[in-house]
């Protein structure tokens, strides 16, 4: 018998797939599902890892290919979701574009993926955001734009938006929930990927934590509320193996805590599948 006898559609919300550098698909959603797992959330990788720089389109494209090859090779439903990392701006400037011609191309970029999910191929915006490493203050402001710029987006056709930035606490909560106040954008659609365990209103200010699943981030989190979703940022990358969280992390954990009485089985419909239906608009049954 397979692991979560209780069907929970156990999701991790920010999982990566790379057959270039890693394990692929197949293997990926086999192994999480044979733990448990029966949901993922796939961010595109960076153009980088599969050696085409600044290709933002074949990255996009090629995440809705991997999520379609587990929906239909695999017992694991996969949702893919499309954007351009911070660092790519970082290695636009690096590469001598100025700042300007950098924004164009990411704003191009990010236009593209607004579209795909319009065709319904991919599910929301993301990674997007600011650098988890220090940049100078012009490219800092940059950055912004371009986190303001894919919030619009979203907001147009609403759907949700995944963040990359740099370690967040309240303060930097807040000042993401102003960006989506500025433009009247939905903040329980804009999830904070790599988050702490920052679950309630004074310290979230409405914006929707993916929680890093290691134990203790979890057990405060859930002493805290369910409105939260989990994740591992799992890389796929057989140079870095388990990086971040390894890919059985978030069944694992969450079965293991049914099991002990600290989530209940409420907990964690509410979190796997509550919680990311209302977010992704999508159905889980």
């Amino acid at each position: 018998m397979k692991a979560n006898p209780l069907e929970i559609p156990i999701t991790d919300n920010h999982i990566h797939i790379d057959p270039i550098n890693g394990i692929g698909p197949i293997k990926v959603a086999k192994q999480f599902y044979n733990v448990g797992g029966r949901v993922m959330i796939i961010p595109n990788k960076p153009s980088w890892t599969f050696g085409e720089p600044f290709n933002f389109k074949k990255a996009m494209d090629l995440v809705i290919e991997y999520a379609e090859d587990i929906n239909k090779n695999t017992k694991v439903k996969a949702f893919p979701i499309v954007g351009v990392h911070p660092a790519e701006f970082s290695r636009l400037i690096e590469s001598g574009k100025s700042f300007e011609e950098s924004f164009k191309i990411v704003r191009k970029a990010l236009a593209y993926g607004k579209e795909l999910v319009l065709e319904k191929k991919a599910f929301g915006i993301g990674e997007i955001g600011r650098p988890h490493y220090d940049v100078s203050d012009e490219e800092m402001k940059y950055q912004n734009k371009i986190l303001k710029y894919g919030l619009e987006l979203a907001r147009e056709i609403d759907c949700p938006v995944q963040l990359h930035t740099e370690s967040a606490t309240e303060i930097e909560f807040k000042e993401f929930a102003s960006f989506a106040d500025s433009i009247k954008f939905n903040k329980k659609k804009l999830i904070k990927h790599f988050s702490g365990p920052y679950i309630t209103k004074d310290e979230n200010f409405g914006i929707t934590p993916s929680v890093m699943s290691g134990k203790e981030n979890i057990k405060i989190a859930i002493s805290k509320g369910d409105n939260f979703l989990m994740e591992t940022d799992y890389l796929d990358d057989l140079s870095r193996p388990g990086a971040v969280l390894g890919l059985k992390t978030v069944p694992k954990r969450t079965l293991d805590y049914i099991k002990k009485g600290i989530f209940t089985e409420e907990d964690a419909f509410k979190i796997h599948k509550e919680n990311i239906e209302h977010i992704y608009s999508i159905d889980l049954d």
